[in-house]
């Protein structure tokens, strides 16, 4: 008989498939591996003279990352975002340098984003305010999602993209959207059809007034509904409606809540699993 916590499991094994170097070879900047090329990025990459595949390719310094990333949206290799993401070498580190957000995974590069739990304690329980994602995005279109969730871009730390995302997708005050509580982090290697993802995820729980109403200010969430947190376990552990990623940072919310026992040698192998290897 399947485990009770299977339904749940699945998302983090879905999260996790890239096993590295595989067939990558590592991309080095002033003399450090940040990054992981798959084989159809390498000749571009040769032709630059950065490397060869099976051995490395390298820059001097992270201040050429920007005009490399330029370069190979316009040879056509991925789509530009046109928004400048910071190059980290590991959690936590000075960054390197900046490039599009697009070339964070044709790069295998480590990327940051926020994720925040936007919910409501009712006399019945606790509530969970999740968004519609627009059939538009590039990424998940029509897929469930977060009522606040962004990448980091340059210059921004994690309180700040997260005030900004909560201004941006659904319409939170700051002085409200700074009440967030930081309730850890996420980790995930995974292959994509956008490439090679090494997200840290910095997560957040905001507890909301029960008449507060979040509205969709820039287009990426078409509408908001509030449902029995109860009922977004359910959704998680029986369907695939929600956002990938999206599916982890409830997992940790329901282990925390203890709608998943976190006790139990399977709550613990789902915590576990929600802080993956990133190298």
């Amino acid at each position: 008989m399947p485990d009770a916590l299977d339904g749940y499991a699945r998302h983090i094994t879905a999260a996790n498939t890239a096993r590295l170097p595989g067939d990558r070879t590592p991309f080095l900047v002033a003399g450090r591996t940040i990054g992981w090329i798959a084989p159809g990025l390498a000749p571009a990459l040769e032709r630059r003279g950065l490397g060869r595949a099976g051995e490395s390719f390298a820059i001097p310094s992270g201040e050429g990352l920007e005009a490399l990333g330029a370069a190979l949206a316009d040879e056509g290799l991925y789509r530009t975002h046109a928004e400048l993401f910071d190059v980290i070498a590991s959690p936590g580190a000075p960054p390197l340098g900046r490039i599009d957000r697009g070339a964070l995974p044709l790069f295998g590069l480590l990327a940051q984003g926020v994720h925040m739990n936007g919910l409501v304690e009712r006399a019945d329980g606790p509530w969970l305010w999740i968004g519609r994602r627009a059939m538009n995005k590039r990424l998940d279109p029509g897929k469930l999602d977060h009522l606040v969730a962004g990448g980091i871009p340059a210059g921004l730390d994690a309180r700040g993209a997260l005030t900004k995302e909560a201004a941006e997708e659904a319409s939170i005050p700051a002085d409200l959207a700074e009440t967030a509580t930081p309730v850890g982090t996420i980790t995930y290697t995974m292959d994509r059809p956008e490439g090679l993802r090494r997200d840290i995820l910095s997560c957040y729980d905001l507890v909301l007034p029960e008449d507060f109403q979040p509205v969709p200010a820039d287009g990426e969430v078409v509408a908001f509904e509030l449902i029995p947190l109860p009922e977004a376990a359910r959704l998680v552990r029986d369907t695939d409606q929600f956002k990938f990623n999206v599916t982890l940072v409830l997992i940790d919310l329901f282990l925390r809540r203890g709608l998943i026992d976190p006790r139990g040698p399977a709550g613990q192998a789902l915590a576990r699993g929600l802080r993956g290897p990133l190298a």
